[in-house]
């Protein structure tokens, strides 16, 4: 008799951006890293918490590069390559590039995972890239423990349309263009307690191209720019504070949340990753008297292929919603403004 396939999301200890070292780990970890100096060509480094890494080629080229690979945060292994690449392209978009050739990422636990399984993940990962218009032109591969996969990433923008998540002003509005909720639907899933319509909310979500990066980059009122993912909405958005100078105001009841996760949040699903994410940063974020745990818990929910979060000028911010509309994020919605000061607070 032949034994049943693991779930995917049963081989591995955690999934998706939920797997990412917690901010407060990741500092310590980076506080004694030295600086990238000394590279005159070099425009992005480690200095800013960024979403890629940018090097000038020419007058009119730029090269972003980037990587990102996780464990699975579906069963399904397809979509799960499907998810994984597009989450690691998200970061050329969040840098305003385009993307040009990605490498393959790939551990695989052999022995407990299906061959079969495994060519599915490629397959899934290089139907995005085609969707992309790239080629996955080579990679690397081992024998681990737990299953990973994801992509080498590499994009090119023009040098001055480098979209960064510094450099927001105060009074910029601010634009979230894919809704909350990716975590719990995936800790709702290892539950087996996600209904078809949050997995089919899940999966579009996760598999949605942030190519609308690529026209942001071209708009001068678009003062700063990152994807939100592994540290939650309020994580990236106290990097984009920290890294401009500014504080942010985040209205609640304005965010964009995914079908059914208001409820599972509310009913006690959450990831770990969460609760480590407000550990990390909590101490930046003033929250309302009386703030519901479950709404802390989405805002520090970690997001796998997340959307974009956009400071742009506040006179022209509703032409810079109608763009992300027209890309096709229709729940895509503004959730606060920048201020003069530090750190986030969180308005009902």
């Amino acid at each position: 008799m032949t034994e049943p396939r693991p779930r995917l999301t049963d081989l591995a200890h955690g999934g998706g951006c939920g797997c990412k070292l917690s901010p407060a780990v990741l500092r310590e970890i980076l506080a004694r890293t030295p600086a990238a100096g000394g590279f005159a060509n070099l425009m992005v480094g480690t200095e800013s918490s960024d979403d890629a890494a940018v090097w000038r080629l020419n007058d009119s080229q730029a090269l972003i590069a980037t990587t990102d690979f996780f464990m699975p945060v579906v069963d399904d292994p397809f979509e799960f390559g499907r998810i994984a690449a597009t989450n690691a392209l998200s970061d050329v978009y969040a840098m305003g590039g385009t993307p040009i050739l990605a490498l393959a990422i790939v551990g695989m636990p052999i022995g407990k995972i299906a061959i079969e399984d495994v060519q599915a993940i490629l397959a899934g990962g290089a139907s995005v890239c085609a969707a992309a218009g790239i080629p996955i032109a080579g990679g690397h591969s081992i024998d681990s423990a737990e299953p990973i996969y994801g992509l080498v990433a590499l994009g090119l923008v023009h040098p001055g349309r480098v979209k960064r998540n510094v450099g927001a002003r105060p009074g910029d509005v601010l634009i979230l263009t894919k809704p909350l909720g990716v975590g719990v639907y995936s800790a709702a899933l290892k539950q087996q307690r996600l209904d078809a319509e949050g997995y089919a909310a899940m999966i579009a979500s996760t598999t949605k191209l942030n190519t609308v990066g690529r026209e942001l980059s071209a708009r001068d009122d678009v003062h700063a720019l990152t994807d939100v993912t592994g540290f939650g909405l309020l994580g990236h958005g106290l990097e984009v504070c920290r890294g401009s100078g500014v504080g942010a105001e985040v209205r609640f009841g304005d965010v964009p949340l995914l079908p059914g996760v208001a409820a599972l949040a509310q009913a006690g699903v959450r990831t770990g990753a969460s609760g480590r994410n407000w550990e990390s940063y909590g101490a930046g974020v003033r929250l309302p008297e009386g703030f519901a745990t479950w709404k802390q818990d989405l805002l520090t929910d970690p997001q796998t292929s997340g959307g974009l979060l956009i400071a742009a000028a506040p006179d022209t911010a509703g032409e810079v919603l109608a763009l992300v509309h027209a890309a096709g994020f229709e729940t895509a919605a503004v959730i606060g403004r920048t201020i003069e000061g530090e750190g986030v607070t969180v308005l009902t």
